[in-house]
């Protein structure tokens, strides 16, 4: 299985922005704890601040990888482009969020990746991802 975590904007600062929402741990080292733990997928990843790169990089992977699990970050709220992608691909997505958006500000409550999207994941920390990963491997079978 071939997946992807797409991240979208401030996420290349896990471990130092808002410890208490989003923990000390880099997403960089995350991930090597992803790829170690679920050795059986192959483990791609992707981060950018720019919507135009997310939107390429779902362009990019959305026809010929089994799966994208996208935090599109403050653009999940604000982006109809980063939305319209998802919805323009055969790719299945899943929507992670490492805080719960729904606990947060009124305007984290809209998503325009949500629609199209397999399913949402939020509020678990960084174990969202695993989450998201295990979800994939259940709707493989």
């Amino acid at each position: 299985m071939k997946l992807i975590i797409i991240n979208g904007p401030n996420l290349n600062l896990l471990g130092k922005r808002e410890p208490e929402i989003y923990g000390t741990t880099t997403f960089e080292s995350y991930f090597e704890t992803l790829k170690k733990q679920f050795t059986q997928v192959d483990l791609h990843y992707f981060q950018s601040n720019i919507e135009g790169e997310i939107i390429d990089k779902i362009q990019e992977v959305g026809f010929s990888f089994d799966g994208i699990i996208l935090n599109a970050a403050a653009y999940t709220h604000t982006s109809i482009g980063i939305g319209d992608a998802v919805k323009s691909i055969k790719t299945s997505v899943i929507e992670v969020h490492i805080s719960n958006v729904t606990a947060r500000e009124p305007f984290r409550h809209t998503s325009y990746i949500a629609p199209n999207a397999v399913g949402i994941i939020a509020g678990f920390g960084l174990n969202s991802y695993d989450l998201a990963i295990e979800a994939f491997l259940k709707l493989r079978k």
